[in-house]
């Protein structure tokens, strides 16, 4: 809103026991993302500034968790949704917003576009209290609204209506557009008359209506955007809804997704265009993937980049960069700190960690990089080992330019193989090479006529 600013608070302090975890429930993930902050994000989007968290559960695990840009707000004995509002009202005013948006911190489905037409309608219509409602087959369990003229009235929980009001199809769905003066105002006079003994927002509702405010609803086009989530299995279905959304969004932008439905993409995950992803990929946190790239079957991907033209097949890659046109795997596995170039071969069973492979080089099978360097255009054959650590600690090994590493060779660190060298298979290379020497590191064959006659017995 231009001339009427808004601030949301977003209600995360519920302990969440249904989802029998140590976890506070709103920092339960879906599809990559915490609870909240998908509920965060949108309100932000929508309102054009930072919301307020009201945390309780878990202690500051929830704003260690999110972080910036957000404010926070501490709900230390949980009395209610209308208690956790008054929690916020230092940072509500501070903000000057003339609107405040109230919603709950387990609603990871709501979409920015809804929160702005509920605040966007509130301004336009002078509300003091503007809500989302929804329309409800089977509303049974739900708060019903009750109208008059259009305006609203009250809201009727299910225990308490009457066989005529639990006709009524139109649910609150607890979200909730205040003018700020009018919420402050009500919060004060909310009592806590249940059997329950706490404070609860709805009852600003009623306060507000009674001194002559104006209290309306808005009905949500798509009911569940609203879905909050108790349990795992409501956390999987909005996981799934999540996934949907975002498989949507990179197909519409030049994606190619085989069977998208078996594709989990996180939010935050770049693809470009003209890339394939078949069956069975996983991409994970803030994973970069360039355009016209593979991504076949089986594999998983975290938090890396991969350049444009890249195949990866069947392997795992954690923080780690793939340069462009590079073939990778089937079952690779590249660690935290690996850099591969472009044009590189990485092949089946090899794994990567903290090393750099540079480009045109080619460690084709079998074989363990570890805190290493890969000149360009060598080429590591089968088994190869770089022996990274002594026991007490680790070090690197520099292996040069169009140099040759033979099958089951062993680089004990430190250790530097220069440009061009040649290592026959099965050397254990314990000192420097220079640049194009040949090493034979290996034991001299020997051959005992006879001696291994009656040795192996079925």
């Amino acid at each position: 809103m231009e001339s009427a600013k808004c601030v949301a608070v977003i209600l995360a302090a519920g302990e969440g026991t249904r989802m029998k975890s140590s976890l506070p429930k709103v920092l339960h993930k879906a599809a990559g993302k915490e609870l909240v902050r998908w509920a965060a994000e949108a309100a932000m989007e929508a309102c054009g500034t930072a919301p307020v968290i009201v945390y309780g559960s878990g202690g500051n695990l929830v704003p260690e968790t999110i972080g910036e840009p957000y404010a926070y707000a501490l709900q230390d004995k949980r009395m209610g949704s209308g208690h956790a509002v008054m929690c916020a009202k230092e940072a509500i005013l501070a903000s000057g917003a003339e609107y405040t948006f109230v919603l709950a911190g387990d609603m990871p489905l709501v979409r920015a576009e809804s929160i702005k037409k509920v605040i966007d309608e509130a301004k336009n219509g002078n509300y003091d209290l503007l809500m989302l409602t929804g329309m409800q087959d089977n509303p049974t369990g739900y708060g019903r609204i009750i109208r008059k003229n259009d305006m609203v009235k009250a809201i009727v929980e299910e225990k308490d209506a009457t066989p005529e009001q639990k006709k009524i199809c139109e649910v609150n769905l607890s979200v909730y557009c205040f003018k700020t003066s009018a919420l402050i105002s009500a919060l004060e006079k909310v009592r806590p008359n249940n059997a329950a003994g706490e404070y609860y927002i709805t009852d600003c509702l009623y306060i507000i209506g009674s001194e002559g405010g104006k209290c309306g609803a808005v009905i949500a086009e798509d009911i569940s955007e609203c879905t909050g989530v108790n349990d795992r299995v409501q956390l999987s279905a909005v996981s799934k809804v999540l996934r949907s959304r975002i498989n949507e969004k990179h197909m519409r932008n030049g994606v190619t997704m085989i069977d998208p439905e078996s594709c989990y993409i996180d939010a935050e995950v770049e693809i470009g265009r003209d890339t394939i992803i078949y069956p069975g990929v996983i991409l994970e946190g803030k994973t970069k993937i360039g355009e016209g790239c593979e991504l076949l079957q089986g594999s998983r991907i975290v938090d890396s980049e991969i350049g444009n033209g890249t195949t990866v097949q069947n392997s795992v890659i954690e923080s780690a960069v793939v340069g462009e046109n590079t073939k990778v795997g089937p079952y690779a596995y590249f660690r935290k700190g690996t850099v591969i170039g472009n044009n590189c071969r990485v092949g089946d069973f090899v794994e990567v960690k903290n090393a750099q492979i540079k480009d045109g080089a080619k460690v084709s099978h079998l074989t363990y990089v570890g805190d290493g360097e890969i000149g360009e255009e060598t080429n590591v054959g089968c088994g190869v080992v770089f022996g990274n650590y002594d026991g007490k600690k680790k070090a690197r090994t520099v292996v040069g330019k169009k140099a040759f590493i033979g099958c089951n060779t062993n680089l004990i660190a430190p250790v530097t193989v220069g440009d061009g060298a040649y290592i026959v298979a099965g050397s254990t290379v314990t000192e420097d090479v220079p640049a194009d020497a040949l090493v034979i590191a290996r034991a001299r064959q020997v051959v005992k006529l006879g001696r291994g006659k009656g040795r192996y017995k079925d």
